[in-house]
């Protein structure tokens, strides 16, 4: 039995167009033939959402979505089917939230939870509505936008209140505030030049002071031989007094002091010639009167010299009367 040329391209072109039907269903995640892990989820909006869309866990995709139908004429209720690539152990109180994507692909993005029980295959899970991206974004920025306008107005108030306070007599004072703030600046530079120059290496006051303390240094690592030996000597020295016995010596001092102090008290008190010499003025005109006529004797002696001695072979004794007091340039009064 042959077969016609015709009837051959009718069968591949039936064989083609199955096929490439096949390959697109297939690259959109959707198969003739019903078999895998499925779960579904009702949705009053999908979003956009389409056949192969994909389904995330934790930012991970783990399927992809299966199949959309309507469930009623009002469109009030959409059946979403979702084809796991893996049987994953998801918690039954889990929730099924469509996201948004103005600039890519819209996809549901499954929240888990903490329940001990698992979704089984076919098993329906809850959904919630989720805010678009752009939403998210706006949503963010509410609050943030709110936050610039109150700052706004808080920096207009504070704006107001400068104006105010900047009047003529203050801005005058501010500006001599930054007059004396310019000087103060310029004193600071010329003391950073001073102290700069202090700090130079070769001519600056410190640098010089360091070479006096150096130089000063060396001469005593350079007398450190004779400094050895004013200190030996000073430690004998302090060892020979050390070893003098210094309280015997001040024992004696202590005694002659002593006998110092009763010799004292007794010429005070009067007892003995010598204390009867300088406070009994009896004693005192006795010796007197005695000095007085010795003197007398010695001037009488001088002038009449031949009424005691008595040479001459002619002469003859001096019978004038005796002087009765010194004569003047002898008496000491």
């Amino acid at each position: 039995m042959r077969v016609s040329n015709e009837t051959k391209v009718g069968a591949l072109t039936v064989i083609a167009v199955t096929l490439i039907i096949l390959g697109f269903n297939f690259l959109r995640g959707k198969t003739i033939f019903k078999s895998g892990n499925f779960i579904y989820a009702k949705y009053t909006d999908t979003k956009g959402l389409i056949v192969s869309n994909p389904v995330f866990i934790n930012g991970f995709q783990v399927g992809t979505v299966f199949e959309i139908e309507n469930m009623h004429q009002s469109l009030s209720e959409i059946l979403v089917t979702v084809r796991l690539n893996e049987p994953y152990k998801i918690p039954t109180n889990s929730i099924a939230a469509i996201q948004e994507n103005p600039l890519g692909t819209n996809s549901i993005s499954i929240v888990l939870g903490d329940a001990k029980t698992y979704f089984n295959n076919e098993d329906t899970i809850k959904t919630a509505p989720a805010a678009s991206l752009l939403g998210d974004i706006m949503n963010t920025l509410s609050p943030l936008g709110e936050q610039t306008k109150n700052t706004i107005s808080s920096l207009e108030k504070v704006l107001n209140n400068l104006n105010k306070v900047l009047d003529d007599q203050n801005k005058e004072n501010f500006k001599t505030i930054l007059d004396n703030l310019s000087a103060t600046t310029k004193n600071l530079n010329s003391s950073m030049a001073s102290i700069e120059g202090m700090l130079q290496k070769q001519n600056g006051s410190i640098a010089q002071s360091f070479d006096n303390i150096n130089k000063f240094s060396k001469n005593l690592n350079d007398n450190n031989n004779k400094i050895n030996a004013i200190l030996t000597n000073l430690d004998s020295t302090s060892q020979n007094i050390k070893q003098a016995d210094l309280n015997k010596a001040i024992s004696s001092i202590h005694a002659a002091v002593t006998e110092l102090n009763i010799t004292l008290k007794k010429l005070n008190e009067g007892n003995g010639t010598a204390a009867k010499l300088m406070n009994d003025p009896a004693v005192y005109k006795e010796l007197k009167n005695t000095i007085t006529s010795l003197n007398t004797l010695v001037d009488d002696v001088k002038v009449h010299p031949k009424r005691y001695i008595n040479i001459s072979v002619f002469g003859k004794k001096d019978k004038s009367t005796p002087l009765s007091k010194p004569i003047a340039d002898t008496t000491h009064e």
